[in-house]
């Protein structure tokens, strides 16, 4: 297609040679996905012990990983059967906003939740009265997001571009690369956003977690290990989602053949990974969790 303006775009999609093994692997992380995070969220909003700050937010995480994975994976799981691959214009900036939305939404959940930890561990008593506000933040940090996502997908609409993404879905670095133009500017607006909201928030996360752990140094006992195993596990996640950031949007224009394993990584597996690392030694949680089946399991007796 040699129009400057396309209608539509042709995605090349992961492997074409293991078509079977790609799509059953896909379609069980999307299902263990959708299932562990929407317990999680059902058990929060069933459980009242768990309205808590802390809970308030890991709900709005695990429902951040169901609509992020919903962005893609769905659309990737169908495209590994079709020959085309094609996705409308109006579907791929659709799916580059809700994309970014998402994204950004969580990386700045992870950030407060550090905060959060922070000062449950560090100015307990404080706890309550500085973290009242979880409304105020859940808005500011939904809109926050909602910002970055129309400043980022804004830029790309009506660039004069061609129509084949080196990808199983639309991002914005992708779709810049397509461009005729010169689109050195916008390449530069990219990297200054994306770059700026993941340094920032990466800088909120290490120190949040530097100073609980030199608040613990003096402390040995089975709660501290648990405390550092927590945090470990956490900045795994961490690091996870935000080393894609800023591997894949600190050179927008610029590929390379590990992106399309690290967009896997961010789109796929992390959302499955956030409910396991999150939930894995947190033993409110699982309680909770046991009694929402134990009610279950009594329901279906009767």
């Amino acid at each position: 297609m040699e129009s400057n303006f396309v209608t539509h775009f042709h995605l090349k999609g992961l492997s074409v040679n293991q078509k079977v093994q790609i799509f059953a692997i896909f379609l069980i992380f999307y299902v263990l996905t959708l299932i562990r995070n929407i317990l999680i969220v059902v058990t929060i909003i069933c459980d009242h012990w768990l309205h808590t700050p802390m809970y308030f937010f890991l709900s709005n995480l695990s429902f951040t990983d169901v609509c992020n994975s919903t962005v893609t994976v769905p659309k990737m799981l169908l495209d590994t059967w079709s020959e085309e691959k094609l996705i409308s214009l109006d579907a791929c900036v659709t799916q580059m906003f809700f994309l970014h939305l998402f994204a950004c939404t969580e990386i700045f959940l992870l950030s407060v939740m550090a905060y959060d930890w922070y000062v449950a561990i560090c100015k307990p008593l404080q706890y309550m009265t500085v973290m009242n506000w979880k409304l105020l933040l859940a808005v500011a940090l939904w809109s926050g997001g909602t910002i970055h996502s129309i400043a980022l997908t804004s830029l790309t609409i009506k660039l004069p571009c061609t129509d084949e993404i080196d990808d199983f879905f639309c991002n914005v670095p992708q779709v810049i690369k397509l461009a005729y133009m010169d689109s050195h500017i916008i390449e530069i607006l990219i990297v200054s956003n994306s770059e700026l909201i993941s340094v920032v928030c990466f800088v909120v996360l290490v120190v949040s977690y530097a100073v609980i752990l030199v608040t613990l140094r003096q402390q040995i006992s089975e709660g501290r290990r648990k405390v550092l195993s927590t945090c470990a596990a956490h900045l795994t996640v961490v690091t996870l989602f935000l080393g894609h950031c800023i591997f894949i949007y600190s050179r927008p224009t610029t590929g390379l053949p590990e992106d399309k394993v690290v967009s896997v990584f961010f789109t796929a597996v992390t959302p499955l990974l956030n409910p396991i690392i999150y939930t894995l030694r947190n033993e409110d949680m699982k309680n909770s969790l046991n009694k929402l089946m134990g009610k279950k399991e009594g329901k279906e007796e009767k």
